[in-house]
């Protein structure tokens, strides 16, 4: 499939969008579009094979995952790891079931993820009045705070703001020690989900929220608008005026943003327990969704069973470096 109306109309996140799979070509990976939507093409170092990856894509079916098996035959791939865009429900419990027999019955076997197992929904089809009511007694204190000091939340696409965004978001990775998309990635992201849709007179996925301080930019989101969903990928923010909460502010802003687009659903994009952003996030009572997790499907099970073994070495040692400079 190579028609981006076609592969739009069966991408359920914006990951699966015809952009998105434009902008990792550009960043450097093959991306590969199929009539159920696109994975993206990695090479490993030193041995002429690929993994695949296929995020937040479609239910599996036998077919499609025996499609992917073939294609993933003649083109050298060790393996494509699978994030089906499927969350749990008390109606789907059988489905869930039904699918994980399906994913072993084809040589799945689970892997290590890429988005979390977990995130966090918030119901844009509430009132204001009953979002606010809902949230904890701290955060719903946080955001008074914040509209106290005169903290201002606005839209804010200009050049000049995207490159105070990158400025806090290096900053923001180094203060917290955390693994961050480069720049360059992000201004590559930044033309192909929010100027070149605008060039082409297109509405654009990614938007970036800003939060104003005595006039100085201190916050920055870029959010993601797909079908009815709002997501929340990146923030950055200033350690200077701590004091004045303008990141709870932010995310009432952005509750209010969806629901004046329109929007259903603000996916706060992931749920780590213990984390203290987890914690910050909880604070917005937002439903708890399971989705159906990270599924490696095996091609070349000799070179796998080498891949994995490199690859927890690899994570041992970044987590040995993570700890070392905290």
């Amino acid at each position: 499939m190579s028609n981006k109306t076609e592969i739009d109309a069966v991408a359920t996140h914006p990951i699966q969008s015809w952009v998105w799979g434009e902008f990792r070509k550009a960043w450097g990976n093959e991306v590969v579009r199929f009539n159920f939507g696109q994975i993206t093409l990695h090479k490993v170092p030193l041995i002429n094979y690929k993994i695949g990856v296929f995020e937040k894509g479609p239910i599996p079916t036998k077919d499609m995952l025996e499609e992917l098996i073939s294609y993933g035959n003649k083109n050298n791939l060790i393996f494509i790891k699978l994030e089906p865009n499927l969350i749990k429900t008390t109606n789907n419990i059988t489905q869930f079931e039904k699918l994980i027999s399906i994913l072993k019955a084809e040589g799945c076997v689970k892997g290590r993820r890429l988005f979390t197992p977990e995130s966090f929904w918030v119901d844009l089809t509430k009132s204001e009045e009953d979002l606010l009511k809902s949230f904890s007694s701290k955060t719903r204190y946080n955001i008074r705070v914040a509209q106290r000091h005169g903290v201002v939340i606005e839209e804010d696409n200009s050049p000049k703001a995207f490159e105070k965004y990158l400025e806090l978001s290096f900053a923001t990775s180094k203060r917290q020690r955390f693994f961050a998309h480069t720049t360059e990635y992000h201004r590559l992201m930044w033309k192909h989900l929010h100027q070149l849709p605008i060039e082409n007179s297109e509405p654009p996925i990614a938007k970036l929220l800003t939060a104003k301080y005595k006039g100085e930019i201190i916050t920055a989101w870029i959010l993601f608008v797909w079908h009815d969903f709002l997501y929340y990928p990146y923030g950055a923010s200033s350690d200077k005026y701590k004091n004045v909460m303008a990141s709870n502010l932010m995310m009432w802003e952005a509750i209010r943003f969806g629901k004046s687009l329109g929007l259903k659903t603000f996916d706060l994009w992931g749920r780590e327990p213990g984390k203290g952003f987890t914690r910050f996030k909880e604070g917005y009572n937002p439903k708890v969704v399971e989705f159906i997790g990270t599924w490696d499907l095996v091609i070349n099970k000799s070179i796998y069973f080498i891949y994995r073994i490199a690859e927890n070495v690899r994570w041992f040692l970044l987590k040995k470096i993570l700890t070392f400079l905290r």
